[in-house]
């Protein structure tokens, strides 16, 4: 089972080497999206979780013992079609190739399983067409 979680790290604690200890006491895969860490300062972490459920919701049960702040990521990324010019700046910035614009049509196509929520394209657009859910 996958999960996409947000860990937000208060600056007291952004030390602690999450990842391994996922891996190692819970046999969680963890799949850094997204990393926003900083010695003595507030740390998120946008994490990809694979593995067993019932790994999976003790993991998450650790983190927050450990004063980590836990969310579920339901993010998305949205594209409002009637702004969209379709100039692909955004497909430009996109690191994972998540926006394309489709040869035929030259219109712009989101693929979602790609997403990483880096959020670059958001920035990007000229438009203001895409934004979160969030």
């Amino acid at each position: 089972m996958k999960k996409r979680v947000t860990l937000t790290f208060p600056k007291k604690i952004v030390q602690i080497p999450v990842t391994y200890r996922l891996a190692k006491d819970f046999n969680i895969a963890a799949s850094i999206l997204r990393a926003q860490v900083a010695p003595n300062q507030v740390g998120k972490l946008v994490l990809e979780l694979s593995g067993d459920i019932d790994a999976l919701e003790s993991a998450i049960e650790w983190l927050k013992t450990q004063g980590i702040g836990v969310s579920l990521a339901s993010r998305e990324i949205l594209i409002n079609e009637e702004s969209c010019v379709d100039c692909g700046l955004c497909t430009g910035v996109c690191p994972t190739e998540a926006l394309i614009l489709e040869p035929e049509t030259f219109k712009l196509k989101l693929l979602r399983s790609r997403c990483v929520f880096c959020e670059q394209c958001i920035v990007a657009c000229p438009v203001g067409a895409i934004t979160t859910n969030l």
